[in-house]
């Protein structure tokens, strides 16, 4: 048993979920605020592999896995999350107004499944705040912003919305991500739909463009793992029709199917999106649908039950040029990125590809081949 599963078996498992984090996201970012700490921590957790750097997005990164959005909401402590071995991190959700989210308790574990349910309501302090934060810090790890809606604002207004965080953002974001899929925001996955999604993208880009006039900020959306296949072939072709940058796939579920936690247990967190191990089969079988259809066209984001080196290299062959991850983190600890790596880096050796970015969609291409 390693220090942290000590830990989290002794201490953390026995607090409430939001408090651990609180707990644990405090010492990561006090980490980057000691001088020369931060180095040490980096040079322990995220020792340089040069074989796995990759290029996406337009930008250059040390290699291939980001922190999701949702543990950093309001850009506090990306320093911190890097020199642990993310290779970018995305912050977020971020809505235009500040709002405090859904009441507590509002985060939720099963251990046995190694999952998380949450309804957390994309609590955080408003598009202004971050903006603001983000200008002040330097521009140092690559750092990706997701905007979603703010819940008292109408589904008319929707766009308005999303435009204002846009204009304020952009400028500060190396990408910038349409939340469109958290189930906690009520009629917000009612904009994924091809009718609606269409103008809402369409408006966003126009005004990232504006807010960096003579750049070209990417934009991604991410969609949920519970759409219909047809849908996700709809998403696949705005993509490719808008000329959008990437897509994420995916964000939280809200199905409750084949989890090891017994069904009393389950129904007593109640609603909100399931993150973790159980969401892996669907989110891969998004993003295998995705890359059949947009192929190299769009940049991929696998995200969604990754757990160990395995699962981030089965994105990869799947057609995953990036890939994140959240709730392993929290269940493995700050020595999970790093046993990542490496064990990417030693997948990557044991292939025929000379590096990442000839795996990419290795699998499905194969497929076809055989075909």
């Amino acid at each position: 048993m390693s220090p942290y599963d000590l830990l989290f078996a002794t201490v953390l498992r026995r607090m409430d979920p939001e408090r651990a984090h609180g707990l644990a996201f405090g010492l990561i970012r006090a980490s980057a605020r000691v001088p020369g700490l931060r180095a040490l921590v980096r040079a322990r957790f995220a020792p340089a592999l040069p074989a796995l750097r990759v290029t996406a997005l337009g930008l250059d990164l040390p290699g291939p896995f980001g922190l999701a959005a949702g543990f950093d909401k309001n850009a506090v402590g990306v320093d911190g999350l890097t020199a642990l071995g993310f290779d970018f991190v995305e912050i977020g959700t971020v809505t235009a107004q500040p709002q405090p989210g859904n009441p507590r308790p509002r985060l939720f574990r099963l251990t046995r499944d190694r999952a998380l349910v949450n309804r957390m309501g994309f609590n955080n302090e408003g598009s202004a705040a971050v903006a603001a934060r983000l200008a002040r810090g330097p521009r140092g790890p690559v750092v990706g912003v997701n905007i979603g809606k703010t819940k008292a604002v109408p589904e008319s207004e929707a766009v308005a919305d999303y435009v204002i965080s846009t204009e304020r953002l952009a400028p500060h974001a190396d990408y910038l991500v349409v939340n469109v899929s958290s189930p906690n925001t009520p009629g917000l996955r009612d904009l994924q739909a091809a009718d609606r999604l269409r103008p809402l993208l369409a408006a966003v880009r126009a005004a990232a463009d504006r807010a960096v006039p003579g750049g070209r900020v990417p934009l991604l959306v991410k969609i949920a793992p519970d759409l219909a296949d047809e849908d996700v072939d709809a998403v696949a072709g705005l993509a490719l029709d808008l000329g959008l940058d990437g897509i994420i796939a995916t964000n939280t579920t809200i199905a409750r199917e084949g989890l090891a936690t017994g069904p009393a247990a389950v129904q007593a967190t109640g609603a909100g999106g399931l993150s973790g191990a159980p969401l892996k089969e669907r989110s891969l079988a998004v993003l295998r649908r995705l890359y059949a259809r947009v192929g190299d066209r769009v940049t991929l984001i696998g995200v969604g039950g990754v757990e160990t080196a395995d699962d981030v290299w089965e994105r990869v062959l799947a057609g995953a040029t990036l890939v994140q991850g959240y709730t392993g983190f929290i269940y493995a600890g700050p020595g999970w990125t790093r046993a990542l790596h490496r064990g990417l880096a030693e997948r990557l050796a044991a292939s025929p590809y000379a590096t990442l970015a000839e795996a990419v969609g290795a699998a499905a291409r194969a497929g076809k081949e055989a075909a």
